[in-house]
């Protein structure tokens, strides 16, 4: 990264607050989520526009359920406080920002019709149904935390592409996107969501809270491989429906912090997938409503 990278990073997210403790702590699985070749591919241009399009449905279908899940964060706020930044997140999201997308969209020739009728891919209900169990089995730090890796992510994302000479500049179907997560108004809304995980800031990272992150962001590094939205599509449907099934036969999945999570990260092809497996069958249990066992 360069220097002026490294600068406004800093700024962005503190090394010292909880969320900057956290992601230097699961940096492996960081790094392989907002360097990932999908997202070179936006900076380039390379990018399959069948493999944004997708991408574009499916992060619609995501936000559904975020207003799910924002509506929890109003449940779970510890005061009257919290329950109106819950509230006003919320409001945005449902009001604002699902229209923004709509629009966003149809630049691409896809209508709110297509995406509200599209399935939820299976990676899409494991990511976002994770979300919402972190948040229905713990209290309101927990369920920020499940939410920070997209939040906070793109906007790492953006500044990243932003300020990557190799960011293609003319002529880039995807540049609308990168300024929009670069942008002062969305970098606000980064900042926002740090300073509500502040309040752990001074105190040493407990082991089950960088663990619940590292979860997320394999949870989410998966979703994004499986599902299309931040990878280079697989070959065929087929070999992601044979993968699926063979990971419905765990029908129960125990959390355990000892658990290593190597700091290779899923950028090649095919290297993850010994990882993810473990993490990945979470999805196949979650969609076919099997038992799901915690520890």
């Amino acid at each position: 990264m360069s220097s002026s990278l490294d600068a406004v990073l800093a700024e962005l997210i503190p090394a010292e607050s909880l969320c900057g403790r956290l992601r230097a702590g699961a940096i492996g699985e960081w790094n392989s989520y907002v360097d990932h070749p999908f997202v070179r591919g936006m900076g380039d241009g390379t990018l399959s526009e069948e493999s944004f399009r997708h991408y574009l449905i499916q992060d619609y279908l995501l936000l559904v359920q975020f207003c799910r899940a924002y509506a929890l964060a109003v449940y779970k706020g510890g005061d009257l406080e919290e329950m109106r930044q819950g509230t006003a997140t919320l409001d945005a999201l449902l009001n604002i920002e699902m229209g923004l997308h709509v629009k966003n969209c149809a630049g691409w020739d896809v209508t709110e019709a297509q995406m509200l009728a599209t399935p939820e891919a299976r990676a899409t209900i494991a990511y976002t149904r994770y979300v919402l169990d972190q948040g229905m089995a713990g209290d309101l730090l927990d369920l920020l935390v499940a939410l920070a890796p997209c939040v906070v992510g793109y906007g790492e994302i953006g500044l990243r592409l932003a300020h990557d000479p190799a960011t293609k500049r003319e002529n880039n179907r995807y540049m609308h996107w990168i300024e929009m997560y670069s942008g002062s108004e969305y970098l606000d809304v980064v900042r926002s969501w740090t300073a509500v995980l502040r309040s752990g800031q001074g105190c040493r990272c407990p082991r089950p809270a960088l663990y619940r992150y590292k979860q997320t962001l394999r949870w989410q590094a998966g979703w994004k491989q499986i599902s299309g939205k931040w990878a280079l599509r697989w070959s065929s449907r087929r070999e992601i429906a044979t993968y699926c099934g063979a990971t419905q036969e765990k029908r129960s999945v125990r959390w355990s912090s000892k658990v290593s999570l190597p700091q290779s990260a899923a950028t090649g092809s095919d290297a993850w997938r010994p990882y993810f497996a473990q993490w990945f069958s979470a999805a196949a249990v979650t969609a076919s409503r099997l038992e799901f066992k915690r520890l």
